[in-house]
């Protein structure tokens, strides 16, 4: 679901179980992260800080948009590629013009891989216990 208002545009992307809600305003390029700005959310990785960023280095807007976002879930790198395409989408609500070239990017669709569920009577989604024949 994406969403224009006059102060900000809104997307959620999610990745695996993690689901992040990015808020997008005109401003100076500042971006936090439930609460926390981005580099102290995400400071053991500075590989995660690079795919946040990356829908805004390819469009060359770095430093134009304030980023607010809420993230649930998953682990730290779900959560990162979660935001990264929350950022995509609402970049393209922003304007149409990007979609192409976020979509050549492949920063538009969601990796829809998740944790398989565990069966009945198995050890795990798969594993069973060994078979013996005698």
């Amino acid at each position: 679901m994406a969403v224009k208002t006059p102060e900000y545009t809104y997307a959620l992307g999610r990745r695996k179980s993690a689901s992040a809600r990015a808020r997008l305003f005109k401003g100076k390029g500042n971006i936090t992260v439930n609460g926390k700005p981005a580099e102290e959310y995400f400071a053991r990785s500075q590989q995660l800080l690079r795919e946040i960023n990356k829908p805004f280095a390819l469009l060359e807007k770095e430093g134009q948009f304030d980023v607010s976002i809420v993230v649930e879930g998953g682990g730290s790198n779900g959560q990162a590629l979660a935001i990264r395409l929350a950022i995509s989408k609402s970049l393209v609500v922003l304007n149409e013009d990007y979609k192409s070239t976020l979509k050549r990017a492949d920063l538009l669709s969601r990796d829809p891989r998740e944790k398989e569920r565990k069966k009945f009577g198995l050890k795990g989604a798969r594993k069973q216990r060994q078979f013996t024949k005698r």
